[in-house]
């Protein structure tokens, strides 16, 4: 899901949420992005396997720019550019 051509910038913040099911990623992921500058990225590590659908969604929905999603041992790796 990486935009082609544009390398992906350094997360401003890390959010951990393994070990947290629905909708606790979405609800952490959303305060978050709110304690980083605009145009800064959020990276979220996330093990519920409804995260890779929420935060996908959540993004669309709050404006914010979902850069990529990775899987990764055990769970996800999501980076969140902070658009609004």
């Amino acid at each position: 899901m990486e935009e082609s051509g544009d390398p992906i910038p350094q997360p401003a913040k890390t959010l951990d949420c393994i070990g947290l099911y629905c909708p606790e990623p979405v609800f952490r992921t959303r305060e978050e992005i709110s304690s980083i500058p605009l145009g800064q990225v959020l990276e979220v590590l996330a093990d519920d396997p409804a995260s890779e659908s929420d935060i996908r969604s959540w993004a669309k929905h709050a404006g914010q720019k979902l850069l990529s999603i990775e899987r990764v041992k055990g769970g996800f790796r999501f980076l969140i550019k902070r658009e609004t």
